[in-house]
């Protein structure tokens, strides 16, 4: 039997436990400075709850905006409750992580997107990708993970995370 690293799962699993370390702090200690979020998510996931009218405003995926008014933030293990207001009307949201399609901080340029597409054409400053990933294989069951991370020059990097599983053989 042979034993291999997925990189996918792992990548997966530390973007759910950055966002929920992020929103449990916020959970306890309030938004501080000049942080905010939008937040990307998949209105169909199966346990994401929001009301009906906001589910057929956005029947695909909704962004919100966690700035300056939310309340009963309440984080768990698989995703976190809010309150949000939508044109003067407070609104509760359940969103589980798995849905979670893009998480951004524009104060520090921070962006997590799940399920990033591929680039159209290679970048001159990226190392070419091994010959092992190919991106079309790409589990659609494991979200890859692209991460925007500004550098000294305030040039945003953009780092894809691919799995490909081993050959079952």
């Amino acid at each position: 039997m042979s034993h291999s690293i997925d990189y996918g799962k792992l990548m997966h699993q530390a973007m759910r436990g950055l966002i929920q370390q992020v929103l449990e702090d916020v959970e306890q200690n309030g938004l501080p400075g000049a942080h905010h979020f939008f937040i990307t998510f998949d209105t169909t996931h199966p346990l994401a709850q929001l009301a009906d009218w906001l589910k057929q405003r956005y029947p695909s995926e909704m962004t919100v905006v966690m700035q300056h008014w939310y309340e009963n933030l309440d984080v768990t293990d698989d995703g976190f409750s809010v309150t949000l207001n939508f044109g003067d009307q407070p609104e509760p949201l359940y969103i589980p992580y798995d849905a979670i399609k893009t998480f951004v901080d524009p104060s520090v340029e921070l962006a997590c997107a799940s399920n990033p597409p591929m680039p159209k054409t290679r970048m001159t400053k990226t190392p070419p990708r091994p010959r092992t990933i190919q991106p079309q294989t790409t589990p659609t069951t494991m979200p890859r993970w692209s991460v925007w991370i500004s550098s000294a020059n305030k040039q945003p990097r953009r780092c894809y995370i691919f799995h490909t599983p081993p050959s079952q053989g």
